[in-house]
């Protein structure tokens, strides 16, 4: 997946008439003419907003017809023109262009073949379902580094696993400084994880443009592991998309206090469409609409309870923990004074 907000269904599209080039993605006028050709009709056709997907589309054309990318004699130069001219023109940091000769178009709703899910679950297992790292720090506070959100499929017994070695911590820090993203569904999962057993929360709605099709995200209560714990959750300007759900969702749900920087400010699920040449290009096709605010982090980003750069985030989280929910239960002098020392040390941005 390219760590983006996406559904599992990959909208089809129709293939342009120029052929994929060969492995350098050497591409002559008539392709590249081609190539914008199929990119303005499929954002014209699928993009989420209508008005918004002519003025994309139109922009496309105009530069085309003044030989704007005349420059691009490679299917990656073309594609990183056309990723930035759209998102100039749509302010939607979703649309990207790649070269991608071995993409094929999924016929709409049909299931990955075994050769698909298996490469999938390989890479999933490998990034371990994009558990980075969980960890017990000083004083009992938990620490969990998600640096994407893998198909629930693949990742949920990564982060049942890393979830059960946490679950008696004091508190937990959940750092999404990191992570560009991936499957909504998973975001709902590891959310489910931090409600109490029952409490079922309507986290996050997609709506497509296609049919006005509506998707709704819950928290589930067959979790094995429910945190009920003070949580903190890292954030930077990298954090992007379902990760940026994830953190709106403690948010809005008043489940956590954020720390760190805005995010990035993507939140329209959408899917890759084939333009020609090898070339693909990722569409928003709906729009996020949490339940309860009523509108998304699109354009603006999760901003933060606790503004402060990134690189002090976790610091500033975990001496907060330390000072305010650890600290005040030690009834040992020595270890208090162990642990105060800690947060001092994490106050000034001292390295251990």
């Amino acid at each position: 997946m390219s760590h983006m907000l996406v559904t599992l269904l990959l909208a089809a599209a129709a293939q342009a008439s120029a052929q994929v080039p060969p492995a350098s993605g050497a591409l002559d006028a008539t392709a590249r003419h081609a190539v914008v050709k199929q990119l303005a009709q499929s954002v014209e056709d699928n993009y989420v907003f209508p008005d918004m997907a002519k003025k994309v589309a139109a922009n496309l054309r105009d530069k085309d017809a003044k030989n704007a990318y005349a420059g691009a004699d490679t299917a990656a130069s073309l594609a990183e023109m056309l990723t930035a001219d759209m998102r100039r023109a749509g302010k939607d940091l979703h649309f990207r262009v790649r070269f991608d000769p071995e993409f094929k178009v999924a016929p709409e709703q049909a299931a990955p073949d075994a050769e698909d899910l298996a490469q999938q679950r390989q890479q999933s297992e490998r990034l371990a379902g994009g558990v980075f790292r969980a960890e017990r720090l000083p004083g009992n506070v938990g620490y969990l580094d998600m640096r994407g959100f893998e198909p629930v499929s693949f990742s949920a017994p990564s982060i049942e696993a890393a979830m059960t070695l946490l679950k008696h911590t004091e508190a937990l820090i959940l750092d999404l400084r990191k992570n560009g993203g991936g499957d909504p569904e998973t975001v709902a999962y590891l959310m489910s994880h931090f409600f109490a057993e029952g409490d079922r929360r309507h986290l996050n709605d997609m709506v497509f443009r296609k049919n006005q099709r509506n998707e709704q995200y819950w928290t589930s209560t067959a979790t094995a592991v429910h945190y009920t714990r003070p949580v903190y959750v890292l954030t930077s300007k990298r954090t992007f998309s379902a990760a940026e759900e994830c953190a709106y969702d403690f948010q809005t749900q008043k489940r956590a206090t954020l720390v760190g920087e805005t995010s990035g400010g993507g939140a329209n699920p959408g899917g890759l469409f084939a333009i020609g040449s090898g070339l693909v290009a990722f569409i928003s096709t709906g729009q996020s609409i949490n339940p309860i605010t009523h509108t998304s982090w699109e354009g603006v980003g999760v901003k933060p309870d606790v503004a402060t750069p990134a690189d002090r985030a976790l610091d500033v989280a975990n001496a907060r923990i330390l000072r305010e929910i650890i600290i005040p239960k030690i009834g040992d002098d020595r270890a208090r004074a162990q642990l105060t020392a800690e947060a001092e040390r994490l106050e000034k941005g001292e390295v251990r």
